[in-house]
């Protein structure tokens, strides 16, 4: 998610130098590789690269293959076969054992829905948005369709008007039909043996830090580093204050029951009560139980988690701990605080997408699910 922020941000700069840009993107993956479809690289003229379509390897062929569709203004459609042992004849290395099909696009400024855009637009609010991105394998000498078209709630932006006007009304059935809580691809022979990329692209993930304390500082740092929209909510002005969490997008202070009121809440969003105020949370827990999160993490004992339901059950509240995570965190031996955050944070990754955590050594096939 922070990848796509930074080529949106590199993507103003060069547009405001007027300085010519490309956008590669990985469409398709068979078999293994070190990144999945929807992963994007913006390559500008002179040669800069911002995010990554590979672990570093893809990225100088790459390069070169870009600047080409500058020139010519013509979108193209590479194919990196790493099956092959002698995956050096490719001058790359990359021993990934798959094959990668990476998708180039020249990017017009004045085209209001040129594909950057048409991201940009996804990340205009908390909405989820639905990309769609036209390729075909088998045509691959041929100029692509590429990222045409994005439906965010009932406003589309961008056109299908590029296909054909059979495909046109396949494709509009699609979208409407399609009901899938991950990227699709699929192929249509039918229609010139194109493939579509159904890639839905969700907000940032938004946490909800209750407490300031020094314990929460390193979480606060780490969340940055991952792109994740930081709210930070405590009670103790002398802590929660933008010098010491600079990255926080708000901070709330003030008593529970004033600050909780201001909250607001999403599918994406998670919460941590991490205050070492027991009062405190458990007007926060009353509250955060009503909401439709999938994430609460509690820092602390079972104990204090059995006594945070004990409280709420006296008022007649109803708990259900599906979505409650305490002590929070996945089992990693951490004792610091730095060492917290990184097991709270891994744990939050995991529940978002719905991942029992292991050893990558015992997980059998490629790391990542064919999509």
């Amino acid at each position: 998610m922070k990848e796509l922020q930074q080529i949106i941000q590199a993507y103003e700069v060069c547009k405001t130098e007027n300085q010519p840009v490309a956008l590669a993107t990985v469409v398709q993956v068979d078999g293994s590789a070190y990144r999945r479809p929807g992963a994007r690289m913006l390559v500008t003229q002179e040669g800069s690269l911002t995010g990554a379509i590979s672990g570093g390897c893809l990225e100088g062929d790459a390069l070169r293959k870009a600047q080409a569709v500058i020139f010519q203004q013509k979108s193209m459609l590479v194919t990196y076969d790493t099956t092959d042992e002698d995956d050096q004849k490719f001058g790359v290395g990359l021993g990934c054992n798959g094959i990668i099909h990476v998708l180039i696009e020249p990017i017009d400024f004045i085209n209001p829905e040129n594909p950057i855009e048409l991201i940009k637009k996804a990340f205009s609010d908390r909405e989820i948005s639905l990309l769609l991105t036209l390729f075909s394998v088998p045509n691959s000498k041929s100029e692509q369709i590429g990222t045409i078209y994005l439906k965010k709630g009932n406003h589309d932006v961008g056109s299908l008007s590029k296909v054909h006007a059979d495909f046109r009304q396949v494709l509009e059935k699609e979208i409407i039909d399609l009901d899938a809580p991950q990227n699709v691809i699929k192929s249509y022979s039918k229609y010139q043996q194109v493939s579509v990329f159904f890639e839905l692209i969700k907000p940032p993930i938004r946490v909800l830090l209750f407490g300031a304390g020094n314990d929460t500082v390193p979480l606060a740092k780490m969340a940055d580093i991952l792109g994740l929209e930081l709210i930070l909510i405590d009670g103790r002005k002398n802590l929660a204050n933008q010098t010491r969490f600079p990255s926080a997008t708000k901070i709330l202070q003030g008593p529970a029951e004033e600050v909780i009121e201001q909250i607001e809440t999403d599918p994406n969003t998670v919460a941590l009560l991490m205050t070492h105020n027991f009062e405190y949370e458990v007007i926060i827990l009353e509250k955060l139980l009503t909401c439709m999160i999938p994430y609460i993490g509690i820092l602390g004992p079972k104990r204090k988690t059995e006594k945070l339901i004990q409280r709420l059950e006296t008022k007649g509240i109803q708990v259900h701990t599906d979505n409650l995570y305490a002590p929070v965190g996945i089992e990693i031996g951490a004792e610091t605080s730095e060492e917290i955050a990184l097991s709270v944070l891994a744990e939050i990754k995991a529940v978002l997408n719905k991942k029992q955590p292991i050893f990558l050594r015992e997980k059998p096939g490629p790391i990542h699910e064919k999509i």
